[in-house]
């Protein structure tokens, strides 16, 4: 009896879930559809708008309809879904697996999209951007060094490859540590303050090596 007690308010929770999505689609011209036990949602997005703030704002908005915490996964945007069927199913595949991430971290309730769990994110993601992971992670420090021809990402290169040590870093790089230590300083303006904290740092390193191995790869 207390199965089959579980088993209604799961799917009298599910047809809540589903009733809700389906009025949020028809709202915001987009479309809603029942896969896998779960709601999968494809809505426009608005310009200047993200996959993130969208999964946000969706999971806010489900939970306050069906009154109990909603997970929701975003993929990154398809552009032309109807001319692209195979790019809907890899989105649809990388909102789940968003999802699955977002309860294994505790985060019912949440949204988020691939590109939230840092370097984690290229696991998650469809399409694997290394590229579009690079760019966020340390685009400014490249930008910098080809408009000003500095070399702030040898000196960051360096740095890690000498245990986050200045004075074994002047040596390897051969200049003097007050050299390094400036560096470093514009490193902190561009990248923010938090740049050595351990979670920063391995995003940093994961998207130097990244990099490298990509110039080294032919067009």
């Amino acid at each position: 009896e207390a199965d089959t007690a579980d088993a209604d308010q799961e799917a009298a929770a599910r047809r809540r879930l589903w009733s809700a999505a389906s009025h949020l689609a028809a709202t915001r011209h987009g479309l809603a559809a029942a896969r896998d036990g779960g709601t999968v949602l494809l809505l426009p997005l608005a310009p200047g708008d993200s996959a993130t703030k969208l999964a946000h704002r969706t999971a806010r908005h489900l939970g306050t309809a069906v009154h109990e915490a909603v997970t929701v996964g975003a993929s990154a945007p398809v552009q032309g879904p109807a001319a692209h069927p195979d790019a809907v199913v890899a989105a649809y595949e990388e909102g789940r697996r968003c999802v699955e991430a977002l309860r294994l971290l505790g985060r019912c309730g949440d949204g988020a999209a691939a590109d939230d769990f840092g370097f984690l994110g290229l696991l998650l993601a469809g399409d694997r951007d290394v590229a579009g992971f690079v760019e966020r992670t340390i685009g400014e420090v490249v930008a910098y060094d080809e408009r000003r021809g500095t070399d702030l990402i040898r000196t960051l290169d360096a740095y890690f490859a000498c245990g986050m040590s200045p004075a074994r870093t002047k040596d390897d790089l051969h200049v003097h540590v007050n050299t390094v230590a400036q560096r470093l300083e514009r490193v902190a303006r561009l990248l923010g303050e938090d740049w050595q904290s351990p979670a920063r740092a391995l995003e940093i390193q994961l998207a130097l090596r990244l990099q490298r191995l990509a110039a080294r790869i032919p067009n």
